[in-house]
């Protein structure tokens, strides 16, 4: 017997979890199916970014900071440390111990929001009349349907043709957060979000880093003045980062570790031997299992679920958010269009702005930034003023030790209305937020740079940076 609802949501990641709770708020009778799995078998609510993503990952890029900074930072503070030494299992123990409970805190979330989960795989069965049939294939199996269905499926992994994730040697996101013991040479192929952070974790812990990227300039999503400072602190921190080559055949020699062999930007042949490789060229849509054509769902080159602005699929009353359709790979884009969602079937007026997403690199130093960069504004040929303000300025970064970095406005030069702001610096991840806001409601660099900032703080260099697009700073 078919289990009757309002919503179903496929997938429990940030997309998926977010609209069943928001859909639940709003009087909907709610399930979401996630097959995501522990160790011990039970249910791992939040997929790929609470599992093997973002929650997992700055877990360990805060505990190998810690690290470092007991072996090559602490004396400048007149704290001396005798003895260091890691225990590398106990930190990946307290990284899975830190994911749990954002597992756990999820199941709460949908016990306090009425949402019926259910454990294993959700697929299409048919469309009809009473709604959409979909299947849940797990350790019970059941049969559901709904008015809507919402598909939050994810991404994943995009593996090197010839080259299998085999988890042990060449390693996804998934297998970089579990390795046994710190590799003593560690390659990367893609320099990336992953690539850099995991790239810094396994750095600070004592391996010998290389990055080979493909193409020629470092970031090149990131705007040009902020990546080049990027770079530099990377390469002084012991990165090694080859831009613009070209891989070619990769062996998994097991024991021997992995081979890598490539072109550099010279042409010259090159081979570069590895105990483990790190991939991180992208991830792909992910509908394995979903069986779209059961019900006529439109996929695109890609493999990604076609929708609309308000992501509509073509079939009515279908949804489809987050990774698996289009605009950036981000969790928090994907929860933004979950809340969305679940208010446009309430008949609401959801809201996504694409151009006042931030986009955040939890390396130290962090990177940040929402709206455009210098070099897109050029290319559209917009008019601009720009302003930057350097951290080594800044008297709270000067006494965190850490003035690595700046604060870059990009105004209007006709009305003076931020474009976009990037910085790359001490907690660049919080302090963007300020400038989402201010883009949100149209403000103007004036407005940001006669808001009072608290002194000492990081924010100052926000402020500063905003006064530099009308040639005023008062601190540098």
């Amino acid at each position: 017997m078919s289990k009757q609802f309002d919503v179903v949501v496929i997938g429990g990641g940030p997309g998926g979890y977010i609209a069943a709770i928001r859909a639940a708020q709003l009087g909907f009778n709610t399930a979401c199916i996630d097959e995501w799995k522990a160790k011990d078998g039970k249910p791992a609510l939040g997929g790929t970014c609470t599992n093997v993503g973002c929650i997992p990952s700055k877990a360990l890029l805060q505990s190998s900071e810690n690290f470092e900074h007991a072996g090559k930072h602490f004396a400048d503070h007149g704290i001396q440390v005798q003895g260091l030494s890691l225990d590398l299992q106990k930190m990946i123990g307290r990284k899975d111990a830190v994911v749990k409970q954002n597992n756990d805190g999820i199941q709460f979330l949908f016990k306090k929001n009425k949402v019926t989960f259910f454990h294993g795989r959700g697929s299409f069965v048919k469309s009809g009349a009473e709604g959409h049939e979909v299947k849940v294939t797990g350790a019970a199996q059941e049969t559901l349907t709904a008015r809507h269905v919402i598909v939050a499926t994810g991404s994943n992994a995009r593996a090197l043709p010839g080259a299998p994730f085999d988890e042990v040697n060449i390693l996804s996101n998934d297998g970089a957060l579990r390795v046994p013991q710190v590799p003593a040479k560690l390659g990367l192929i893609g320099s990336g979000v992953i690539g850099l952070e995991m790239g810094s974790v396994w750095r600070r812990l004592g391996a010998e880093v290389t990055i080979l990227e493909g193409l020629p300039t470092f970031l090149g999503a990131v705007d040009e003045q902020i990546a080049k400072e990027a770079q530099k602190a990377f390469t002084k921190q012991g990165l090694k980062i080859e831009l613009g080559v070209k891989v070619g055949e990769v062996k998994n020699n097991g024991a021997q570790g992995v081979s890598v062999a490539y072109t550099n930007a010279k042409g010259e042949a090159q081979t570069l031997v590895v105990d483990k490789l790190i991939v991180s060229i992208g991830r792909v849509p992910n509908t394995i299992g979903l069986n779209p054509e059961a019900i006529g769902l439109k996929l695109d080159e890609r493999g990604a679920i076609v929708v609309d602005g308000d992501c509509r699929t073509n079939v009515p009353n279908v949804w489809a958010i987050g990774d698996v359709v289009r605009g950036p790979m981000l969790a928090h884009k994907a929860e933004e269009e979950g809340v969305a969602v679940a208010e446009r079937i309430a008949g609401q007026h959801g809201h996504v702005n694409f151009n006042t997403i931030p986009w955040v690199i939890y390396t130290s130093p962090e990177i940040a930034w929402v709206g455009q960069t210098e070099q897109q504004l050029k290319a559209a040929g917009v008019q601009y003023k720009a302003g930057t303000f350097p951290f080594m300025a800044n008297g709270r970064a000067r006494a965190l030790g850490d003035t690595t970095g700046m604060v870059k406005f990009l105004a209007d030069a006709a009305t003076d209305e931020i474009l976009g702001v990037h910085i790359v610096g001490p907690m660049a991840s919080e302090l963007i937020s300020e400038a989402v806001v201010a883009m949100e409601f149209k403000a103007s660099a004036e407005d940001i740079a006669r808001i009072c900032h608290a002194h000492p703080s990081l924010s100052e260099a926000t402020k500063e940076a905003a006064l530099a697009v009308d040639k005023r700073t008062l601190n540098f």
